[in-house]
Formats: structure tokens, C-alpha cells, sequence
């Protein structure tokens, strides 16, 4: 299984920490779509900045 991320809300503003896991993800501006191997490294960034991004089964 893997999780489809995408970026749906600004980085701009955000904490250096929370920049750093959503450009570790591969996200870098508003629209953009990575997907990801479901595992716990995953699941954690995803956790630390689930306010910016929606996530769907892939």
C-alpha cells in the first residue's frame, strides 16, 4: 500500500521543522502530489504536519 500527499496549504510562515518534513516528503509548493510507502517513518511526518496536507489511499 502507499499514501497519495498532497500540499494544500502554504509552508510559508510555518516552523523551519515543519518546512523540512514536507520538503523530506517531497513537497515544495501548494498543488504538489507525492506518494509515499505507508510505513511508520511516513505515517510520523505525515502526523507532523497533517494540518497542511490531505492524505488518500493510493
Amino acid at each position: 500500500m502507499a499514501k497519495e500527499i498532497k500540499l494544500v496549504k502554504s509552508l510559508i510562515g510555518r516552523k523551519k521543522d515543519q518546512i523540512a518534513t514536507a520538503q523530506s516528503l517531497g513537497l515544495r509548493k501548494v498543488g504538489d502530489i507525492t506518494t509515499q510507502p505507508d510505513n511508520v517513518q511516513t505515517n510520523g511526518k505525515i502526523n507532523k504536519i497533517i494540518h497542511l496536507v490531505e492524505v488518500q489511499e493510493a
